[in-house]
């Protein structure tokens, strides 16, 4: 093993912008010498009648399981295939709709030069990424792209570090491409995303987390002090709506307003809800998402807000502590 040296907090900086800053600039090689190339390779994507087979072994491996997953998650179904394990029987899945992105930095791979042939005549397109314009992948491709580098980041030169940075880039610019194509949204991409934060963000309604029913404080305008606050204990969601008798909302009676009341007033029993209540409270439809519900409830300091529908008639009521507990904030 070598020796460790003296390394100080200043090295370590030093160290990390230079591999950034190398990165960065092949990086920038990479975008000045796109060309039609690219747009071709991405036509034959969107043309692709099957899915996305992309493989590679060791490093251009990992690199090419990264770009399947990123083509799987903005609306292009692609998988992996590890090249050494497409030669003893997982070539089998692939078919001749499938589309490949092989990858290869040397473009010199033996399991590469042994599987590619034979997908070629299942019908096959293929798509080569490497940095070696006159290597056998490039030469097996129906389009090749080069992500060749002028240096890598690793100080002795051989670690694969500006040229895995370089390849995820333009596997990465390729699923982006096809993603504005096919006009994938953000509702598309909750689909894919399901279990995470972002998917519950896209996915959850205002209907799905509103109190509603029996669960919902409401009250008439003559109500008396008494009986707003047995419904605000009851309910507890630290206020109660008053509407109309067609449950049309007039305003909203929060804890805040009766410590003011009393406050004011002293003896609050002669009171009704009418006469102390807050008008036009603000709303907000079923159909909206939860987060562009906590977005405006954060954004004017609201701790509830009131859901109607298309009528204005009162279907529910939400609370922050709601929005929390579906994990949409």
């Amino acid at each position: 093993m070598a020796n460790e040296i003296a390394f100080t907090s200043a090295d370590a900086l030093a160290s990390a912008h230079r591999t950034l800053q190398t990165e960065i600039a092949e990086l920038q090689h990479l975008d000045a010498r796109l060309d039609e190339r690219f747009a071709q390779a991405v036509a034959l994507l969107l043309g692709n009648k099957g899915r996305v087979a992309v493989t590679g072994i060791g490093k251009s491996g990992h690199i090419a399981r990264k770009i399947s997953a990123t083509f799987a998650s903005t609306g292009s179904p692609s998988y992996f295939v590890h090249a050494a394990e497409a030669a003893h029987g997982d070539l089998g899945m692939i078919t001749g709709e499938d589309i490949i992105i092989a990858v290869s930095y040397s473009g010199s791979s033996p399991e590469l030069a042994t599987i590619l042939p034979i997908a070629r005549r299942l019908g096959s397109k293929i798509i080569g990424i490497c940095g070696n314009r006159y290597s056998e992948l490039a030469s097996l491709s129906d389009v090749f792209l080069d992500v060749g580098v002028t240096r890598e980041a690793c100080p002795l030169n051989l670690a694969p570090t500006s040229s895995t940075t370089v390849t995820l880039a333009l596997g990465d610019a390729l699923a982006i491409a096809c993603l504005e194509a096919r006009g994938f949204g953000t509702s598309d991409f909750a689909r894919s995303h399901p279990g995470g934060a972002l998917g519950r963000r896209l996915l959850t309604h205002v209907r799905d987390v509103m109190r509603q029913g029996e669960e919902l404080p409401i009250v008439g305008p003559d109500t008396p002090m008494q009986k707003v606050l047995e419904e605000m204990t009851g309910k507890r969601m630290g206020m109660t709506v008053i509407a109309d008798q067609t449950r049309k909302p007039l305003g909203i009676f929060t804890d805040g307003d009766l410590r003011r009341l009393i406050m004011q007033k002293g003896d609050i029993r002669p009171t009704t809800a009418g006469q102390v209540m807050t008008p036009h409270p603000r709303t907000i439809g079923p159909d909206a998402l939860a987060a562009e519900a906590a977005a405006v409830m954060e954004q004017q300091k609201l701790s509830t807000m009131l859901v109607v529908n298309q009528e204005q008639t009162l279907v529910g009521a939400l609370h922050m502590h709601d929005l929390m507990d579906a994990k949409v904030i």
